[in-house]
């Protein structure tokens, strides 16, 4: 598998440009890494438990943290902050952006929602006493 030779943030245009080894080069959209995220918060625990993101358009990495050397741990300023992306995961998002976001818009269009259409509050984050 290609390793990274750089890694770079743009907060402005909420991208993250990533190279590797073998020459590949990925400018991927925060929003597709946060509509993607491989945590169980998004992919679940299982086929059809993936929790379709909304409202991630705008969405900005506050923070990135490595995982030993083979991952890295962004945290979004949503608060999501559990999806670790491995150098074979980041490589996949950016050769299959164009795959990825048709998948996203047939399943936002399937769900009657948009891109920017708020993420409906999660189970149990209501008040206890209503």
């Amino acid at each position: 598998m290609p390793m990274p030779t750089e890694l770079v943030l743009h907060q402005q245009s909420r991208r993250l440009d990533i190279a590797f080894d073998d020459g590949a080069r990925f400018s991927i959209p925060f929003e597709l890494m946060r509509v993607c995220s491989p945590s169980a918060e998004v992919q679940g625990h299982g086929p059809g438990q993936e929790v379709l993101q909304t409202g991630k358009r705008h969405v900005n990495i506050v923070a990135v943290e490595p995982v030993g050397h083979y991952a890295v741990q962004p945290t979004f300023d949503d608060g999501h902050n559990s999806g670790i992306f491995t150098w074979t995961y980041l490589y996949q998002l950016g050769s299959q952006q164009a795959a990825l976001w048709a998948q996203y818009e047939a399943r936002l269009q399937a769900a009657g929602v948009t891109r920017d259409t708020p993420m409906p509050p999660k189970p149990g984050s209501a008040c206890a006493s209503h």
